[in-house]
């Protein structure tokens, strides 16, 4: 793969912030052109760093309020694609990690209420490989959308 230089680095973070930032303003905060920015970004593109362009949304105004991550323990001769499987057409998950060790899995989710809650995680235990479940509630974030620096640190 190409190398990326610090001015990449500077742009991944600008479009981490705002994905919907005209060239123009890009260009002033690298201090290139905007032809410069737009090659770079093509660039970045098509090496497959930028693989797409996405919004954020304040769940909290759609009512999802709570947030928590389920660990799931699977029997023993789960495959990876039956542990994806669990989630799927859940809306209020959010994503799924498999891991290394215990748990097999986390699930992030996102609900309105404990209730809420309480049926997403019936649903996984009810998933038919699922051996146990521990649910951690967040109390808070503290960063979203990107580590500080970009992760180079």
């Amino acid at each position: 793969m190409d190398s990326l230089d610090a001015i990449d680095g500077r742009l991944l973070d600008l479009l981490r912030a705002n994905a919907r930032a005209k060239l123009a303003e890009l260009a002033g905060e690298v201090k290139l052109s905007v032809s410069a920015v737009k090659r770079r970004i093509d660039r970045l593109e098509t090496l497959g760093v930028i693989t797409g362009y996405t919004i954020r949304v304040d769940e909290a105004r759609l009512g999802r309020t709570l947030e928590a991550f389920a660990e799931l323990t699977f029997a023993g001769d789960t495959k990876v694609a039956d542990i994806k499987g669990v989630a799927a057409g859940l809306p209020e998950v959010q994503a799924v990690f498999t891991t290394a060790g215990d748990p097999d899995a986390l699930v992030w989710i996102r609900v309105k209420d404990i209730h809420d809650l309480t049926r997403v995680i019936d649903l996984l235990r009810r998933s038919g490989n699922v051996t146990g479940t521990k649910t951690l509630m967040v109390l808070d974030t503290w960063t979203a959308g990107g580590l500080p620096d970009g992760g180079r640190a």
